[in-house]
């Protein structure tokens, strides 16, 4: 596992306390402030991407005056939705309803971020780094802040429900963003209700959808978060030969589990940023078209 020490080490260090939030007893860290600011400009990004699209099409006719506390309102929600609708469900009271902490700094960025003169678009010379960055810290979520919930609640049909595990993790990654789209809160214009790009047709197929019960999942199988993980991990042990039938299967250290989902996740939106952006070259050249010949000596 000496290949993946570097990236225990990345969190190790990232995820400690800094200062000025210490002075104050606040557990901040360095992952999370970044984390925070990753949002806050992508939101903006995505606002002035509409903005534009919606001028160019439309006019300015119908668009609403910037406001900050409608900016404030997206980004809360897009942090905050999912676990708001989840957590009642696993009966556990919201993060946000314990500590203002969190929000206080996401509200803290975006007016930072809201009254910088302008942020840069997305390009493949910002975006590829980024995608590592955002394999961090999404593991994080999926690895550190979500499976707690279910696998230490008070009920033990939830605490022992991979099923339970899994869901939880599709709405709390997603939940934020779905309510978003759902009532346009990053377009332009006024609220109203849309179509979420998630319910759209192949909206299925977005990496950010379903790479959170997958993580999640992966994080479970290696570390026996449940007993269902445990079994399945030595069933696919004797499956693959990886041990012998009578031999248990011990599972990963936290920490390592924790950088094996950080390393697919950052693999996976690198790759996704390389094909957004027109990097991935064909391996093959195009077809001959019909009806045309090559001449030949």
């Amino acid at each position: 596992m000496s290949v993946l020490q570097p990236l225990v080490e990345v969190f190790r260090y990232s995820l400690q306390p800094i200062a000025p939030f210490t002075w104050f007893g606040w557990s901040i860290s360095t992952l999370d402030v970044v984390a925070t600011f990753r949002l806050c400009l992508v939101l903006r990004q995505i606002r002035e991407i509409m903005y534009n699209k919606h001028v160019s099409v439309r006019g300015a006719s119908a668009v609403e005056e910037t406001s900050f506390v409608k900016n404030l309102s997206a980004t809360l929600l897009v942090v905050y939705g999912g676990e708001a609708v989840a957590a009642p469900l696993l009966g556990v009271p919201p993060s946000f309803m314990l500590s203002g902490v969190v929000p206080g700094l996401y509200a803290a960025v975006q007016a930072l971020v809201e009254y910088l003169p302008n942020v840069p678009m997305p390009s493949a010379e910002t975006e590829l780094p980024l995608a590592i960055v955002d394999g961090f810290t999404r593991a994080y979520l999926l690895c550190n802040l979500i499976p707690p919930a279910v696998t230490t609640n008070a009920s033990p049909l939830i605490a022992a429900s991979p099923w339970t595990l899994l869901v939880t993790s599709l709405i709390i990654a997603n939940g934020g963003f779905f309510v978003t789209n759902l009532f346009s809160f990053l377009n332009p214009t006024s609220l109203a209700l849309q179509t979420p790009p998630e319910l759209q047709a192949y909206g299925w197929t977005t990496a950010d959808l379903w790479c959170a019960p997958v993580v999640t999942g992966l994080y479970a199988l290696l570390t026996h978060a449940q007993p269902f993980w445990a079994d399945m991990h030595s069933v696919l042990s004797n499956v693959l030969g990886a041990s012998q039938l009578d031999e248990a299967v011990k599972p990963l250290d936290p920490e390592i589990a924790r950088a094996v989902c950080a390393l697919f996740l950052s693999t996976l939106f690198v790759g996704r940023a390389t094909k957004n952006f027109g990097l991935w070259k064909k391996p093959f050249p195009m077809s001959v078209q019909h009806g045309e010949k090559t001449k030949t000596q």
